[in-house]
């Protein structure tokens, strides 16, 4: 009787665990869906919310991309540089190669400020041959989906064609004086740009490239150079010993530089940044080159030594890698992808 007893209660006990199991299986699997209701709402809510506030030009179902700009893979610390070269300066200055950022993530960032930028070029005497290739290879590759203005300086206005650019672009022609030497004519332009940036520059344009008249566009180049103070690496120097580099040596130059001293030798065909401090750095420049004047001092390299004075101690905040100033005698291993190349030219002929 014990033994029927305890089998009866044993059953019961059963029944009633059984019983408890299943509704907790019920109370689960109904919270389960209540919070994947309520995440579904939530998320719903604020994908909507979103893209209302962007004038519907986010897509409410790829919300989450627009709120991070786009998906892309996680930076890896651990993971090596592309390119086999030195990325970073030592003071923390990075080097732009080809492979070393995501175009897309500093497209959205700079697309949220609504930068504007402006390049300048110096067309004087047979130079001017050279303006309709550089804008329309920049038509092509330059700042693309950017506000870009183009101002060409120029001692023949009527030598400069008519060139159509995109919506949201402007070609500005402004008229100079002409000089007799080339050297003058490169000297000169630190004068004008720093001149034209007080004048109205500094309110037309949030960064300046400026760019020599004898080069053109072969590959993207987008918002990656832009930067408080940009160099260019020159081509020809890269990896060199400084002791090599053609800085001024003469020590009544105020371009003088010794020979123990540099980081990189910069390209004068190239530089840029942010326009107040373009401002500062054409300032330097041309303030150095009427004092050598005076004591009937011309420097080695002309602008070019007087750059590479400015930024031995205004080190650039940005560089940028001989990929933005391809020549025919730097080391071809340096160069992944030409961006901007130096056309193809007699020196002798153009000069004279």
């Amino acid at each position: 009787m014990n033994g029927i007893r305890e089998i009866f209660d044993t059953g019961i006990r059963q029944n009633i665990f059984t019983m408890l199991s299943r509704k907790g299986n019920i109370i689960g699997k109904g919270k389960r869906r209540i919070g994947i209701l309520i995440s579904f709402i939530v998320l719903s809510f604020f994908s909507f919310t979103w893209y209302w506030s962007n004038e519907g030009k986010c897509n409410p179902f790829t919300a989450y991309s627009c709120w991070t700009g786009m998906p892309y893979d996680q930076p890896n610390p651990f993971r090596p540089s592309k390119v086999g070269f030195m990325v970073l300066t030592p003071w923390l200055a990075p080097i732009i190669f080809d492979g070393t950022y995501n175009l897309d993530v500093l497209n959205a960032q700079f697309h949220q400020r609504g930068v504007r930028v402006g390049l300048t070029v110096f067309a004087v005497r047979k130079y001017n041959i050279f303006v309709k290739s550089l804008i329309e290879t920049a038509e092509q590759f330059f700042m693309a989906g950017h506000k870009v203005n183009y101002y060409v300086f120029t001692d023949d206005v009527r030598a400069i064609p008519k060139i159509m650019v995109k919506e949201g672009r402007s070609l500005v022609i402004l008229k100079i004086s002409g000089y007799k030497r080339w050297q003058d004519i490169t000297m000169r332009r630190m004068q004008f740009i720093h001149d034209y940036i007080a004048e109205r520059l500094i309110n037309e344009v949030d960064y300046l490239a400026c760019l020599d008249a004898d080069m053109k566009f072969t590959d993207n180049v987008g918002v990656e150079i832009l930067g408080d103070l940009v160099g260019v690496i020159h081509h020809g120097y890269f990896g060199k010993p400084r002791i090599e580099f053609p800085n001024e040596r003469r020590n009544k130059s105020e371009a003088y530089i010794p020979v123990d001293t540099g980081d990189f030798y910069y390209t004068g065909c190239f530089f840029g940044g942010r326009v107040e401090e373009v401002y500062k750095l054409t300032n330097f420049c041309h303030n150095a080159m009427m004092e050598d004047k005076e004591k009937n001092i011309e420097a080695i390299w002309h602008d070019e030594s007087y750059l590479n004075k400015y930024f031995l101690y205004h080190k650039p905040t940005k560089l940028l890698s001989p990929e933005y100033a391809s020549n025919d005698n730097g080391p071809t291993y340096v160069i992944k992808r030409k961006k901007i190349i130096h056309v193809p030219k007699n020196y002798r002929v153009i000069r004279n």
